[in-house]
């Protein structure tokens, strides 16, 4: 039986990378996004590598839809044995006493909310089928402190005490829970955020011990790796992959 991966955020940038990786393996994708455009333009990806794959759309800050995403993967393929826990948004990049509430209550439910959320409904389904990997995204600024970006560093680093969390309660059950923490990459996500904060990537990109961005196929590989491979005894961890960006913070 084919194996089944929910990627989250699958539309673009990490999740669409990823699904690429996952598909040349033969991995059948359920690509869950907001953007239907982009989703289906994975979709076409996956097919395109050889495996099977869905397009689901879902705001992932509303529980009934993170909900149906995951019933729908079953239902489609019967299983889900890996979970890329991805969907985000950055951010105006204002400092934070000048950030709408709106804005705020925005982050919080795309990238905790959702995160959780989709950890919920997920890790429900592999627990009761003898357990499953699960990769979170969390972010350079899930382990450090960074400037205008305060709510969205505060849902980083909530993922990593998700992630740890988890482990300690379900790694007996056969869940593998990791998180990755990425530096500036080039996105579309991060890109948007650069075009709207042009000094912030002459900042970064001077922090960056490698002196560039990264890119999201160097991510999808780590992301591959922690899902398929045989690294299931490396669980509860956040695995930083900036280019040495917070080494020495």
């Amino acid at each position: 039986m084919s194996q089944t991966a929910i990627i989250t955020g699958g539309g673009s940038g990490l999740g669409q990378s990823t699904a690429k990786k996952l598909a040349e393996q033969g991995i059948n994708i359920a690509v869950v996004d907001i953007d239907e455009e982009g989703g289906q333009e994975t979709v076409e990806i996956v097919k395109q590598a050889g495996a099977d794959a869905t397009f689901i759309k879902a705001d992932v800050s509303k529980e009934k839809e993170v909900k149906n995403y995951v019933d729908q993967t079953v239902e489609q393929f019967g299983s889900i044995d890996y979970f890329f826990n991805n969907a985000g948004i950055s951010g105006s990049g204002q400092y934070f006493l000048d950030t709408d509430i709106e804005e705020i209550d925005k982050i919080v439910g795309i990238n905790l909310l959702g995160a959780l959320y989709g950890m919920h409904y997920v890790a429900d389904v592999m627990v009761k089928n003898g357990g499953g990997s699960i990769v979170n995204t969390s972010s350079s600024a899930g382990v450090i402190g960074q400037d205008t970006v305060v709510t969205y560093s505060a849902t980083k680093h909530g993922i990593v005490g998700m992630t740890k969390s988890m482990v300690a309660e379900y790694a007996k059950d056969g869940l593998c829970v990791n998180a990755i923490a990425p530096g500036p990459t080039e996105t579309p996500m991060v890109k948007q955020y650069f075009d709207n904060n042009p000094q912030m990537k002459e900042n970064a990109e001077q922090g960056i011990l490698q002196k560039r961005l990264g890119t999201p196929e160097e991510v999808a590989e780590l992301v591959t790796f922690l899902l398929t491979s045989n690294a299931g005894y490396v669980n509860g961890d956040v695995i930083r992959i900036d280019g040495g960006f917070t080494n020495t913070k």
